[in-house]
């Protein structure tokens, strides 16, 4: 049987939750062999277990995107363990809320240094081997709101709408040596974080339904259909494909604004 991504080798920075749990066992049933560059071991060992209960494979290597040895350390181990890098889907970040009144010096400097200088020093370690190898395929985890902003997400939207003008000028610039760079705009989209809003005895599921009122689809994303976007972009299927943003996010900025639907 045939995969999208038979052989590949596919790092994922915040591999172990969220999208980027999703991402990396769709990539692994794919074909991929995959890298969970992040912070937390111990949910990236359930993330390996049940790859490896699917057939597939991956390791981990620990990584803080913020800073750039743990970068360069990720790109290095995947090298020496697979041989090259033919995937980079710069996922790892946070999302913190507040308006600039509301945002803390240090909560700005986080949020820039985790979002945006993460995705530019995990870039910058992975991209010479693939430059090397005369191919690769980046994608970066940018956000609906970086198309249109958003209220009380100061730092969070302008995190992500640097991180899709970055897509551009990567796309831009190495496009001649055989790397595909482009971006995911996820709207809002289930993970586990969000159990966190949920007050004692709330049920999950009705929650969901009432907050995915607010969009034209009638419900909030899930991170398997991020991850087949994702999967997309890092596929031959968008071969063509370089410096753009794709978004997915149940309409909510077709008519241009991040307002209620």
């Amino acid at each position: 049987m045939t995969h999208k991504l038979n052989d590949k080798i596919a790092l994922i920075t915040g591999g172990n939750s969220g999208i980027g749990r999703a991402t990396a066992l769709l990539f692994a049933q794919e074909g991929a062999k995959v890298v969970i560059a992040a912070r937390n071991r111990e949910k990236a060992d359930a993330t390996l277990a049940q790859i490896q209960q699917l057939g597939g494979t991956a390791v981990f290597v620990a990584c803080d995107v913020r800073q750039p040895e743990d970068c360069l350390h990720a790109a290095e181990f995947a090298v020496q363990k697979f041989g090259r890098i033919d995937v980079l889907f710069n996922n790892a970040g946070i999302v913190p809320s507040g308006t600039i009144l509301e945002t803390s010096l240090e909560t700005w400097a986080d949020t820039w240094q985790t979002n945006v200088s993460g995705t530019f020093f995990v870039t910058r370690s992975v991209l010479p081997f693939m430059i090397q190898q005369g191919s690769g395929v980046i994608v970066n985890n940018a956000s609906d709101w970086a198309m249109v902003g958003g209220q009380n997400a100061a730092a969070y939207c302008a995190s992500k709408g640097a991180i899709v003008s970055l897509t551009k000028s990567l796309a831009l610039d190495h496009a001649r040596q055989g790397i595909r760079v482009n971006a995911v705009c996820p709207g809002d989209t289930y993970v586990e974080r969000w159990d966190s809003r949920l007050n004692p005895g709330q049920d999950r599921e009705n929650w969901l339904l009432e907050v995915g009122q607010n969009f034209p689809l009638g419900r909030v994303g899930m991170a398997e259909e991020i991850a087949r976007a994702v999967l997309f972009l890092t596929s031959d299927d968008s071969s063509y494909m370089t410096g753009q943003t794709l978004v997915i996010d149940g309409g909510n900025t077709a008519g241009g604004t991040s307002a209620k639907y």
